[in-house]
């Protein structure tokens, strides 16, 4: 689909009252002759949106010494220390609260044994378990890209959605993130635009405007 198409869809969709919130933009994705059930049919991948959310990310890492340092003047919302792992496996409301909260983890690669241990069942359904990372990478980029990554996860749907920004942001801004998505999904599915049913872009609480 041409830009100019896609961007003449994001208008229409942007096109709806103004709300007493900052309404995100979605786009919601069907796909057609796919066996969901087989885990290598399934859609997870990351994407890098050329134009961010409009809105701010948020990354928490755990991690403890130079690394933990790093990652504060990088600029991580939150560090969560070693000691914490195992309070948190414990406490599961507070566990999923930091779940819910947090868009993106990182992890020193030495705690993944003890994450997967104590933060598994919390962290694993909703697909945020840590990134492995060490002191040696260049965290700052690491957490520059991630504001700007969105999740495309299907689980065993063919029905599923996906973040493309909010309605603050431009509808110049919003098509291009919308492109960049419809590329990545097309290349990963086996039989490109033929496995989309469909896709439609809507405002949170506006009309579903179809892409394809």
């Amino acid at each position: 689909m041409a830009r100019k198409d896609i961007l003449e869809v994001v208008k229409t969709a942007l096109d709806s009252p103004k709300r007493n919130f900052t309404e995100g933009v979605d786009l919601a994705i069907n796909l057609q002759n796919v066996d969901m059930s087989k885990p290598q049919n399934r859609i997870d991948e990351d994407v890098i949106l050329p134009s961010g959310f409009g809105k701010p990310v948020k990354i928490a890492i755990f991690a403890s010494g130079e690394l933990a340092v790093k990652a504060k003047n990088a600029g991580a919302d939150l560090i969560l220390s070693p000691d914490q792992i195992e309070k948190l496996g414990k406490n599961k409301p507070g566990a999923k609260s930091i779940v819910n909260e947090y868009d993106f983890f990182l992890a020193d690669a030495s705690l993944m044994p003890a994450i997967g241990k104590n933060l598994g069942p919390v962290l694993g359904p909703p697909g945020k378990m840590p990134r492995p990372i060490t002191s040696t990478v260049n965290i700052a980029t690491i957490i520059e890209k991630l504001r700007k990554t969105v999740r495309i996860r299907s689980k065993d749907k063919t029905t599923f959605h996906v973040a493309v920004g909010c309605k603050t942001m431009s509808p110049e801004e919003i098509a291009a993130n919308v492109e960049v998505i419809i590329k990545q999904l097309e290349s990963k599915l086996e039989k490109g635009t033929n496995n989309i049913h469909s896709i439609y872009v809507k405002t949170t609480m506006g009309s579903a405007t179809r892409v394809i």
